[in-house]
């Protein structure tokens, strides 16, 4: 084709491209129908290599988890947004499938993520005032664990993260306490947390009776400490999460102490009981639980001992 016929050609989809944006920009009918005929151009025969993705999506992990300079984070959250999007199920078929491949690698970034934290942590525990330098990188990490806790979950590796986030939690308290951090910190710390509480009060990671009793007694104080810190209408609407954190992290809680030994129960709900801040969490479901259980107990105790009373009577008279 000589140029004078590309002339016409290049107008048309000029014109016909003119047209996309106009309708995309408001939003009109003809969008459907243009969307409707663009999904279906070019070649149905050439399907994305799975090999191509699995790469890609390796590298844009690799990213994701990384701490580039502050001035590509933004290319970071949009590879974080790119990563879980690829992931959520939706109506479309998958687009990557989690192998053991992908699973590892996103477990060994993750791993390294959670490192570089824990010891950011810890320095921050040693120094009496902090760097405004280490408080901005606290507040990425966060930022970046926040995502990763819903990424290990859709790939089914969290119980490497939640043992990260069990050893260090003594230590992320004591950086993020009313006293030493902002709100918008606090509630970020507790976003990461509610999914922690929710994988060991679940069953998804199991953790041995000591390290649980720990948890509740380590994350109780903070949560209940911050809930009433933003309810106090001292801070900017917009750092105020919605109530499904509350639920989410109040629901968690129960859930765990359910699964403590009688006696621990009885010292937390005991606490629970003589606390001003009773309102929340509300552990009422976990007391009714536990009175229940223990008239329970005792009822048997009494039968058991009753019953071996009577054989005892019953041995002696035959002698």
């Amino acid at each position: 084709m000589n140029q004078g016929t590309d002339l016409p050609v290049m107008l048309f989809v000029k014109n016909a491209l003119s047209i996309l944006l106009v309708a995309v920009e408001l939003k009109c009918l003809r969008e459907v129908e243009i969307l409707r005929v663009i999904r279906g151009m070019g070649s149905g025969a050439e399907p994305v290599e799975p090999l191509a993705v699995v790469k890609i999506f390796i590298s844009a992990i690799q990213f994701a988890t990384s701490s580039p300079p502050s001035s590509v984070n933004d290319l970071k959250v949009s590879a974080q947004q790119q990563v879980e999007y690829v992931l959520n199920e939706d109506d479309d078929a998958p687009l990557l499938v989690a192998v053991d491949e992908i699973r590892m690698e996103a477990k060994q970034c993750v791993n390294r993520l959670l490192a570089r934290f824990g010891n950011l942590v810890e320095s921050l525990v040693s120094e009496s005032i902090a760097e405004a330098g280490k408080i901005e990188s606290l507040e990425v990490y966060l930022n970046d664990l926040s995502w990763a806790s819903e990424i290990v979950t859709k790939l089914e590796t969290s119980s490497d993260f939640v043992l990260a986030w069990v050893d260090t939690s003594v230590n992320i308290v004591k950086v993020a306490c009313p006293e030493n951090s902002s709100p918008g910190m606090q509630v970020k710390v507790l976003e990461v947390t509610a999914k922690v509480l929710e994988a060991i009060g679940y069953g998804s990671v199991i953790l041995p009776t000591k390290k649980r009793v720990e948890m509740v007694k380590v994350w109780l104080p903070f949560v209940r400490v911050v809930k009433c810190s933003v309810d106090s209408g001292d801070n900017d609407p917009v750092l105020k999460p919605d109530g499904e954190l509350w639920q989410s992290l109040e629901s968690a809680l129960v859930t765990m102490i359910l699964t403590l030994p009688s006696a621990e129960q009885a010292e937390i709900l005991r606490e629970w009981l003589e606390n001003k801040h009773i309102r929340y969490p509300d552990l009422t479901e976990a007391f009714e639980v536990w009175c229940y259980r223990s008239k329970v107990a005792k009822r048997r105790l009494m039968t058991a001992s009753t019953a071996t009373a009577a054989a005892t009577t019953m041995t002696c008279n035959r002698v």
